[in-house]
């Protein structure tokens, strides 16, 4: 499950650099901010498709900024940095959801364990100071920049046929790097079998493997239609 919510952050955070460009204008490092932003759409169900379905939850609200920054705002007082003091380079992710759930939202969990984030505090909103959603739970999540999955949405905006991914394999949908499509004059031919291989979706690379490897991106840009 975890690298198909993969493709579907990434095939997000790709429409976001196509369409939302502007979020990442202020920014050094643009491909963070395009899959932070791409985690906030498809949780509060605002992304326009998506390759997995994603189930969605009312009253989850998601929200994110630069961990050392939220720190300077909120104060080191706060119930939060007890537990994780503020981290450099990181963005902490902030969910607001309902109460009514005992524990994480699994779609929650899901989605910030494709990206590569780790949960650091789950607890009630408004113990933290949060008024607004005060009858809300919250739970944080930490995510470094330069983690892994940045080179990937790197290279799959770079190559159009693809992404190469840190096991050497490529991300995204299989169906993108077939020569039959389902819309090609010879997908009727196919046997079923072959037709559900097309017409399906598919993960085919993990995010991460023990060790260190090199990726390689193509110096030709282009861009992928959506």
């Amino acid at each position: 499950m975890t690298d198909r919510y993969l493709t579907t952050v990434l095939d997000e955070a790709e429409r976001v650099a196509e369409h939302h460009e502007q979020v990442a204008q202020s920014s050094d490092n643009p491909n963070h901010e395009y899959l932070r932003y791409a985690v906030l759409r498809l949780l509060e169900d605002e992304a326009d498709e998506t390759s997995v379905e994603i189930p969605q939850i009312d009253g989850l609200t998601v929200g994110y900024g630069e961990d050392e920054a939220m720190c300077e705002s909120w104060g080191d007082d706060v119930e939060w940095w007890e537990t994780v003091p503020p981290q450099a380079e990181c963005t902490r992710f902030r969910m607001f959801y309902p109460d009514e759930y005992d524990a994480v939202p699994r779609v929650i969990v899901d989605v910030m364990a494709a990206l590569g984030a780790w949960r650091i505090w789950n607890g009630s909103a408004a113990a933290c100071g949060s008024y607004d959603h005060r009858e809300r739970r919250e739970v944080h999540y930490l995510w470094p920049e330069g983690h892994s999955v940045e080179t990937l949405l790197a290279n799959r905006l770079q190559d159009p046929e693809g992404a190469v991914a840190p096991d050497g394999g490529r991300s995204g949908d299989v169906r993108d790097r077939m020569v039959v499509t389902k819309h090609s004059t010879q997908h009727d031919d196919l046997e079923p079998r072959t037709r559900r291989a097309v017409d399906e979706a598919m993960s085919v690379s993990l995010l991460e493997k023990g060790g260190r490897y090199e990726v390689r991106s193509v110096s030709e840009t282009g861009t992928k239609s959506t």
